[in-house]
């Protein structure tokens, strides 16, 4: 079945209005399209509402020596508005912004937030953080550290209003909190699950 005027060929949609109804520190758009259902036929007009979140990154740091790693709690809105209480465990995350890579991210990221200057970082996997509604896809990195990484107190940029809080926990610890239901934020959980499978200890 050949595609209609304005149908991507490859994803097999049809975009047929988008609008930006906000636009600030997020942005919003109204999108109404039309997609290529498996029976072959066009579906009706849908309208729906994306979050234009961009990339992001997010990077846990591992003592292999010691079985630690560093996790870091921060006020959220939208969890405290949801269940009352704000402060989520966390690894260190930031947005994908300036030009710059993720991995370039991810180490300014671990310094910012954790005070640790990292040697590198290794890639986990890319994943959608809820694709029902967010374009954002998040670049999930595993890092070692040791002692001679810490170069600074972190904590977060405070002109950003940043309050991070920077803890290191033990793998077994880690792991306790995984099943108290303790760690809630989902990229953290994927890191975790990572470095469960591949012990680096």
């Amino acid at each position: 079945m050949e595609p209609e005027d304005g149908e991507d060929s490859d994803c097999r949609v049809t975009l047929l209005d988008r609008r930006r109804v906000y636009d600030g520190f997020f942005k919003l758009d109204l999108i109404t399209h039309r997609f290529r259902q498996r029976s072959g036929a066009l579906s009706e007009p849908l309208e729906r509402i994306v979050f234009e979140r961009g990339d992001a990154v997010a990077v846990l740091p591992y003592d292999a020596a010691r079985g630690c790693i560093v996790l870091v709690r921060q006020f959220r809105l939208p969890a405290y508005l949801r269940e009352g209480e704000g402060w989520l465990w966390e690894v260190i995350a930031g947005s994908v912004d300036g030009g710059r890579t993720p991995e370039a991210v991810a180490l300014a990221e671990a310094y910012e937030e954790a005070g640790l200057s990292l040697p590198a970082v290794h890639p986990v996997t890319t994943c959608f953080s809820s694709c029902g509604a967010l374009t954002e896809r998040i670049h999930v990195y595993v890092a070692p550290y040791d002692d001679s990484c810490r170069t600074a107190p972190g904590g977060g940029l405070p002109h950003e209003g940043e309050d991070i809080q920077v803890h290191e926990v033990t793998w077994q610890e880690a792991l306790a909190m995984l099943e108290r239901g303790e760690i809630r934020d989902a990229k953290t959980i994927i890191a975790l699950q990572y470095l469960a499978l591949r012990p680096p200890w």
